[in-house]
């Protein structure tokens, strides 16, 4: 997939994030996914004095409409607003006005416009979009994806800096967030122009899964639950429309603490409640910095007064700060993230292979890689979590913990002036998204040009000394320190060789994922690659890895275990049937779909069938999401319900023609009926939506070897080996088909490409062998 690194994840300003598919048991594995995430909030505040609830009205593109109140959920503490809460806590309140979050969304008028709405053009691709005021509202003349021009208003501004993007209004509810966004730096550094979001992706390019009218950049499904307050997305599945509300329309006081209406009762009778004696009636109460301080130990390292016990704080922030795919759609206070979503690992595509952020990883998976967090750090120790600011500037919010004359001084940074020097320089360098927005690695590493030398992920050194190569930059290091530093982070090689499916890359994922030493996040990553390797062995780990105290190891453990057969799934991962996280129980169950409850014994068949009507009802919940019609099509396609399997994937190709792994499941069911003929139809409509996607290519090439239709299935596979070379199953399967025809010389030519991508590849070499040995 062609796809720019133009998400963001700070408070600032958010794009639509590509919302992350749940990992279900896919029928057709050969076929890949194309992973998509969800985008985070910016706002400023309406008068929410009053627990009501906000929403965008359905319009048209050129319809009025101005925000309708609805009535609050009744269960639960309710939403009382940020004025309320001002009322008592003036300080905080004043530290919050003006920042990110306040103007995470925000109503457009031209106080938060920052955008030149005066008869401005912007030309890309072949589309001139016009921006112009009509009766003081702002307007957008611009093309859709079938290249018709229309006006569309401009009814919110989403975020405020380093850019700005803004909401069009739809029809059904929608609201679209426009690629073309207004670089809001000064002048003098690029900034004060529109500008495209994604310049790689849109205009004449064939991949209109991007465009701005598509699914991907739709606010309600994508963007709005972490830019707003206690958001509802309302999608109603039969007329396929939205009424999506909120308590507030930017990130307020309520979005992180909880619904406060017991926390008043509290405050104005506490003798009263006694029951709100250690929480005060909030339902997440961020306790865990009270009386804390940083303080050099024996060896003169900073340390922790107090152990941290609990991550309510970081589980909280991460809930929006993080990639990540959300499991359910109820109201869950403070969103905690082990509670309602499913944190990434460190996948290909997202992170490098030493775990530097690649794509838009939204920090949180990020800093759980690093000492800090290890040490006992929370977010709220370097960032003031009501302005979002760094505690102090510079290198201040490091000297912090970190003493000055040890750290900031050439014996330690081997710089000598100001230039390159600064913390953040070395440990947590930038990489820029959204085209203007640099964003800094939290996994706060020691640099390894070394690393680049051998591996080629990027390093902070070259990111200065561009006209440098990294081995001059590892020679340097290694004549500053006489060796060369590792650092906390040690799996760079493990997953490089994982990823390339190198022989034997197995034992080092075993030995990663048994390193109590080593990130929570990195052995879960190691845990979910076993996948590719099922043995006893791996499985004796897997036993002990469900069983971790952790629940991201025990998350990434259950990805592994869908190679294995139903008993064996059955015999690993039932105890978390009945896990304390809810999202640990959800992806339990989806390991265990295909397990008919009658066949088990005794209590084994309520708890089988009542973890798999949850799976389903969590699936169903989330309507509006393809990945989650593919979920509820793979649930019924397990248990032989075509029908309504069949139903599912057809309402993900409608909610969005480009879902490549509904394309995929569909003509595998297809294929699985004895309906070839539908299938190929159904990829070639695929393909002609999206002729660049690779899977599709790949699927037909295997439903013409099927049909023994060689001559179209190699022309299908060498579609699907050009357009994504380094897949190593795709160029194996080409080899195959090609070999079987008499060709085997253009079969080895082949493998010798696909090896000098992936030298390490079993797969490839193993082939390669028995090529040249003369076997059939």
């Amino acid at each position: 997939m062609r796809q720019k690194n133009n998400n963001k994840q700070d408070p600032t300003v958010s794009p639509p994030h590509w919302r992350l598919i749940l990992p279900a048991l896919l029928i057709l594995a050969a076929a890949g996914i194309w992973w998509l995430t969800r985008a985070e909030p910016n706002t400023s505040t309406l008068d929410t004095s009053v627990a009501t609830r906000s929403q965008p009205s359905a319009p048209t593109p050129a319809a009025e409409v101005s925000p309708s109140p609805v009535s609050t959920l009744s269960t639960g503490p309710e939403y009382v607003g940020r004025q309320t809460c001002a009322s008592c806590h003036a300080e905080q309140s004043e530290q919050f006005n003006g920042s990110h979050h306040d103007q995470a969304m925000q109503e457009a008028n031209a106080q938060t416009v920052l955008g030149d709405f005066a008869d401005q053009t912007f030309n890309f691709g072949g589309v001139t979009s016009r921006f112009f005021q009509r009766e003081e509202q702002f307007w957008v003349n611009t093309a859709n994806a079938e290249g018709e021009y229309s006006d569309y208003r401009v009814d919110y501004t989403f975020g405020v800096y380093p850019l700005q993007q803004y909401l069009l209004a739809m029809p059904g509810g929608r609201y679209q967030a426009f690629s073309v966004a207004w670089d809001a730096r000064p002048a003098e550094e690029g900034g004060q122009r529109w500008f495209q979001l994604n310049p790689d992706v849109n205009g004449d390019d064939p991949v209109k899964a991007l465009h701005w009218t598509g699914r991907q950049f739709n606010w309600n499904l994508m963007c709005a639950e972490c830019h707003s307050t206690n958001l509802e997305r309302n999608f109603d599945s039969v007329s396929n429309s939205y009424n999506t509300g909120w308590s507030e329309i930017d990130v307020s006081c309520e979005a992180c603490h909880g619904p406060a209406s017991n926390h008043l009762q509290w405050a104005t009778h506490p003798d009263s409640h006694p029951e709100m004696a250690d929480t005060l009636g909030l339902t997440v109460r961020f306790d865990e910095r009270q009386g804390v301080n940083w303080l050099p130990n024996a060896s003169g390292h900073p340390e922790r007064t107090v152990p941290r016990t609990s991550e309510k704080e970081i589980q909280a922030c991460a809930a929006c700060h993080s990639r990540r795919a959300q499991l359910f759609d109820d109201r869950q206070d403070a969103g905690l993230l082990v509670e309602n979503y499913l944190l990434s690992t460190l996948d290909q595509g997202l992170y490098h292979p030493d775990g530097q952020i690649q794509d838009e990883v939204f920090v949180h998976g990020s800093f759980l890689q690093s000492k800090m967090y290890q040490a006992g750090v929370t977010c709220s120790d370097c960032h003031n979590p009501h302005s979002l600011e760094l505690r102090l500037p510079g290198d201040g919010v490091c000297l912090q913990c970190h003493q000055a004359n040890q750290y900031q001084t050439p014996k330690h940074h081997f710089h000598s002036t100001a230039a390159g020097s600064a913390c953040v320089d070395c440990h947590m360098p930038a990489t820029t998204y959204m085209e203007v927005d640099p964003r800094r690695d939290h996994s706060l590493r020691v640099p390894r040009p070394d690393l680049s030398v051998t591996l080629a992920p990027p390093n902070a050194c070259n990111q200065c000394h561009t006209d440098q190569s990294a081995e001059w930059a590892a020679e340097h290091v290694q004549q500053w320190y006489g060796h060369t530093p590792q650092g906390l982070q040690q799996y760079a090689e493990v997953f490089a060789h994982a990823r390339a499916g190198a022989s034997g890359a197995e034992q080092g994922l075993l030995e990663l994922l048994a390193n109590e030493s080593q990130p929570a996040i990195a052995r879960a990553t190691a845990a979910s690659m076993l996948q590719s390797w099922p043995g006893p062995e791996v499985a004796q780990s897997l036993f002990v890895a469900l069983r971790a105290e952790d629940p991201q190891i025990r998350l990434g453990a259950l990805q592994a275990v869908s190679s294995y057969p139903p008993i064996t799934r059955w015999q690993l991962v039932s105890h978390l049937l009945e896990a304390p996280e809810r999202v640990v129980r959800l992806q339990a169950a989806a390991q265990l779909l295909d397990i008919p409850p009658e066949q088990m014994r005794g209590d084994d068949i309520k708890r089988l069938r009542d973890a798999q009507d949850a799976y389903l009802a969590a699936q169903q919940a989330n309507a509006d999401d393809t990945s989650a019609q593919l979920n509820i099509g793979v649930f019924y396609q397990t248990r032989g319900q075509l029908a309504l399997a069949e139903d599912a994937y057809q309402r993900a190709i409608e909610l969005d023609p480009y879902f490549i792994a509904a394309y995929v499941n569909l003509a595998d069911l297809y294929r699985a009926s004895f309906r070839d003929p539908d299938a190929e139809r159904l990829l070639k409509t695929g393909l002609q939506q999206l002729p660049e996607a690779a899977p599709l290519h790949f699927s037909l090439g295997l439903l013409n070897v099927r049909n023994k239709q060689m001559d179209q299935a190699l022309s299908a596979l060498r579609q699907a080996v050009m357009l994504d070379p380094d897949t190593s199953r795709y160029r194996y399967v080409l080899a195959v088909g090609l070999n079987s025809t008499g060709q085997r010389a253009e079969a080895l030519a082949e493998l010798e490409e696909g090896l000098q991508r992936n030298p390490h590849s079993q797969t490839l070499l193993t082939l390669r062998q028995q090529l040249q040995s003369g076997q059939p």
